[in-house]
């Protein structure tokens, strides 16, 4: 299975949910997905095997072949090609290397050369129990859902892995959630909180994305979280309380389940959980595929 932990907003608790749960399960893989600012490494501590670098795909003009008729710009739809009098001016922040300009260039005055995008690493942590993986980006990169598309990648088949998406609804934690088995949304027991679930709920909706809801940091006073999920027919597969002694053990960075052993119990129950219902899953009402 493939289960990816996501939030509406950052500061849910969403890396440390996604780490316990890997502590919690044996074999496990955990994927740090938030290649923009990775933080997983600091609970997991892992011991670093490998580095791969990764490059994306950059249009190159080959002025002497280029007519400037403009059908790369015309068929770019992320606005990244720009002709001018002087010449063709290519946009790289804007550029996601799909390589449709090199395609409808009619003179094939457009190549593409590698550009370094960011790096993979892998490693083991636990004890060498958990598979650890995570990606980063270059400083200055403007896209990250080619890094994360190559991070995926190092799911192995047959696994179990968890993926710990960017925070939010933008394109990078669409990147990272899509076509995963399930997602675990981790909101909290706060105002914004609620508000932010329910746009990561619409996103994974029209994704067609199964998920659950773990409400963090909960003391029972604010029950709106509960509310919305209970009329939505959402499950909230665990509340996990607004704790001092797993408040300072993130402090110093460990993992809530090496703090408080018996916190394990729960994570591996809410896996099973979890396993279950992606197992007998029913297509997501406002799914559009």
């Amino acid at each position: 299975m493939i289960i990816s932990i996501a939030s509406g907003k950052g500061g849910t608790g969403k890396t440390t949910v996604a780490v316990s749960l890997a502590l919690s399960v044996p074999e496990a893989v955990y994927i740090d997905c938030d290649v923009e600012e990775p933080n997983g490494h600091l609970l997991l501590n892992p011991v670093i095997a490998s580095r791969q670098d990764v490059f994306r795909k950059m249009p190159q003009v080959i002025d002497d072949r280029c007519t400037q008729c403009g059908a790369c710009a015309q068929g770019c739809e992320f606005h990244a090609i720009v002709v001018l009098s002087t010449g063709v001016l290519i946009l790289n922040d804007l550029c996601h290397g799909c390589g449709v300009c090199s395609y409808v260039c009619p003179t094939g005055a457009i190549t593409e050369v590698d550009a370094h995008h960011g790096i993979i690493r892998r490693g083991r942590a636990g004890a060498g129990a958990v598979g650890f993986i995570d990606g980063t980006l270059d400083v200055g990169e403007m896209s990250a859902s080619q890094l994360i598309g190559h991070v995926r990648k190092e799911a192995l088949p047959g696994g179990i892995t968890f993926l710990d998406a960017p925070p939010g609804t933008s394109c990078s934690m669409i990147a990272a959630v899509r076509g995963t088995d399930f997602c675990l949304l981790v909101t909290e027991s706060t105002p914004f909180g609620l508000h932010d679930l329910t746009l990561a709920v619409n996103v994974l909706r029209v994704l067609g994305v199964s998920f659950g809801v773990v409400i963090n940091k909960y003391d029972g006073t604010y029950r709106a979280p509960e509310e919305y999920c209970a009329a939505d027919g959402i499950p909230v597969l665990m509340r996990i309380p607004f704790d001092r002694a797993i408040a300072m053990a993130y402090s110093r960075g460990i993992p809530p389940v090496t703090a408080l052993p018996e916190l394990k119990t729960r994570f591996r129950d809410m896996y099973e959980d979890i396993r279950v219902l992606a197992e007998h899953a029913a297509p997501v009402p406002g799914a559009n595929g």
